[in-house]
């Protein structure tokens, strides 16, 4: 195999076995940034060695297998003693004791450090930017240059933001364990919360030239569809899952030939992925299945859903989304759910039952520069005859998108308004 052909093998293997070889030494080390330095080692050497050697047959156990020796020579250096003595106590003061019980407990369930290490990425003491940075860095495998890319910031930023969510964590001595009851709730909200932000980063772009970034939805999906797997009887999990199951379905429907955005109801849904939809309506059956009231994830998967259920736009039962949404509005307040809702009134009972929603939120601060209420509102008045203001409106809302594609579809659509 050609050089170039083995490195792009590693980064492939890399990007399939970094997180669980990551999540295998944290638990050891009990330091995130030091797990990472770790595999980044075995990484190094891997790359000086298996373009003469070839790939191992189980690159994956040859990974961990060269982490492990990392692992424990950092022990016999006594670094970890210095660095850590406070949280491990008097087991490591006798070095020799604890080389054997480190390479066994290496071998330990990779579920349960999976788990731990999704928790640890998402631990509350990090900001919401820093939990993004964190799990497509240790859970998604993506180098820096990658996430930096992706969230159209320099590479040095978000450099800094990675060092200073790892040192964070390590000040805070957050604990590298599934947490319990309550807390256990309150950090799943946040790993899912971290999921949809990276999916919807991809799903629609806040900003730059690219309507979409599918590279962040498809590994947004697959943490998902893991995360499903090491707590199965969570239904909001499996609702999220099957939410950007059923999203990520449309993506070949979603823009034109020169990558110009294309609205659902425009869509050809021919396109749209059945497997997809398939396993998404599966995801959502099996939450549903777990027979606890439907949460925030579950109720926008149902939404979804309906939507692919239809074969065409017309076929759109649009009652019941409305009624979905006035059902996630009492569990999960928000004025962008409001608009939401107000969109599928208008589907249903007309656009002046929709804009008289819309207008209810036009002072709301929240939605100040939240560029699809004055979309909303001008669609609306376009259907209503109004085009002028359908215009102002339009052009209100690519005055405030930062998305290049998005902007150039709110002009077309402000100059439609004066044909």
């Amino acid at each position: 195999m050609a050089a170039t052909e083995t490195h792009l093998a590693i980064e492939a293997v890399w990007k399939i076995e970094s997180a669980r070889l990551i999540a295998g030494l944290t638990r050891i080390v009990r330091d995130v940034g030091v797990a990472e330095e770790l595999a980044q080692d075995a990484l190094v050497v891997a790359l000086e060695k298996w373009p003469q050697s070839g790939i191992p047959e189980n690159p994956g156990a040859w990974l961990m297998g060269t982490a492990k020796h990392r692992a424990i020579d950092f022990f016999r250096r006594g670094t970890l003693i210095d660095e850590k003595h406070q949280v491990l106590g008097r087991e490591m003061a006798e070095r020799e004791m604890q080389v054997p019980d480190l390479a066994a407990a290496m071998d330990d369930d990779i579920g349960d450090d999976m788990l731990r290490l999704v928790f640890i990425a998402c631990h509350p003491v990090l900001s919401t930017e820093a939990r993004v940075a964190l799990t497509l860095r240790l859970l998604g495998g993506l180098s820096t240059d990658e996430i930096a890319r992706a969230y159209l910031v320099s590479e040095p930023t978000m450099a800094q933001r990675i060092v200073r969510a790892k040192k964070t964590l390590s000040d805070a001595h957050a604990p590298f364990e599934v947490p319990r009851g309550a807390e256990f709730s309150a950090r799943l909200s946040s790993v899912l919360q971290v999921l949809y932000l990276i999916f919807n980063e991809g799903y629609s772009a806040t900003a730059g030239d690219d309507w979409m970034r599918p590279a962040l939805c498809e590994e947004a999906l697959r943490q998902g569809r893991i995360l499903a797997e090491l707590v199965p009887n969570e239904p909001e999990v499996h609702g999220l899952v099957a939410l950007m199951e059923i999203q990520a379905s449309r993506a070949k429907a979603r823009t034109n030939a020169s990558g110009e955005p294309i609205l659902l109801l425009d869509q050809d849904r021919a396109k749209w992925d059945r497997l997809l939809i398939g396993r998404g309506l599966a995801a959502l059956d099996r939450a549903e299945k777990l027979g606890v009231a439907r949460g925030p994830y579950s109720i926008q998967a149902a939404i979804a859903a309906c939507h692919a259920r239809a074969l065409t736009a017309r076929d759109t039962d649009w009652p019941r989304i409305a009624a979905l949404y006035e059902q996630l509005a009492r569990i999960e307040p928000s004025p962008v759910v409001e608009l939401n809702r107000a969109v599928a009134v208008s589907m249903a009972a007309g656009p002046a039952a929709g804009l008289e929603l819309v207008d209810a939120l036009k002072d709301d601060p929240a939605l100040k520069n939240y560029h699809l209420l004055p979309s909303v509102r001008g669609d609306l008045l376009k259907k209503l005859g109004r085009k002028d203001e359908a215009r102002e409106e339009f052009e209100r809302a690519a005055s405030i998108t930062r998305n290049v594609r998005e902007r150039n579809l709110l002009l077309d659509r402000a100059r439609a308004c004066v044909d």
